[in-house]
């Protein structure tokens, strides 16, 4: 994993190093309005950030992506992360302090993430779930390029009352025949 550049912000690889700063920010209760709950413990949050610089699942089947996200100012703000399969798949999830809301910083770092993972995780295909009613993020997928996913795919993943499943295939890029 690398640190990758946006245009307002910069995307740190996730590890232990960053759970004092984190906890702090994911104790804001408003980010917990539709789902999850913030951490238990400090201690809790460092060691979970600790096992997932292993970047992998248990099998090894899947890779865990996760990166924090950093202001100019040196402030994070919340992070990104993403579970990239051998078939080219990848589920997202992204969490933002609500102070940061509205001001453009998720749509960069979440485009960014994308970019990555497309370019040098070789995904094709991603996914979010996320609550029905959670229209702030739903309208975020919707700007990058994401829709509800089709009845057949949504059948096959387990997904909760309340949520969707948005989707977004990336189009293969072909070289222009000569």
């Amino acid at each position: 994993m690398r640190v990758i550049q946006a245009a307002n912000l910069s995307l740190e690889p996730q590890t232990a190093l960053h759970a004092e700063e984190m906890f702090v920010l994911l104790c804001d209760p408003a980010i917990y309005e539709y789902e999850n709950e913030p951490p238990r413990s400090l201690a809790w949050l460092r060691e979970r950030f600790a096992k997932l610089e292993s970047r992998r699942s248990a099998d090894g089947r899947e890779q865990w992506l996760n990166w924090v996200i950093r202001l100019p100012t040196s402030e994070l703000i919340g992070y990104v992360q993403a579970t990239v399969r051998a078939d080219g798949r990848a589920g997202i999830a992204y969490e933002l302090a609500s102070a940061y809301w509205g001001r453009g910083l998720a749509y960069q770092a979440v485009q960014a993430m994308i970019a990555e993972l497309i370019e040098n995780y070789g995904v094709r295909m991603l996914t979010a779930v996320l609550k029905g009613e959670n229209w702030r993020s739903r309208r975020l997928l919707e700007r990058l390029g994401f829709a509800i996913a089709l009845a057949e795919i949504r059948a096959a993943s387990e997904l909760e009352p309340g949520e969707i499943m948005m989707l977004r295939e990336v189009r293969s890029r072909r070289t222009p025949a000569a």
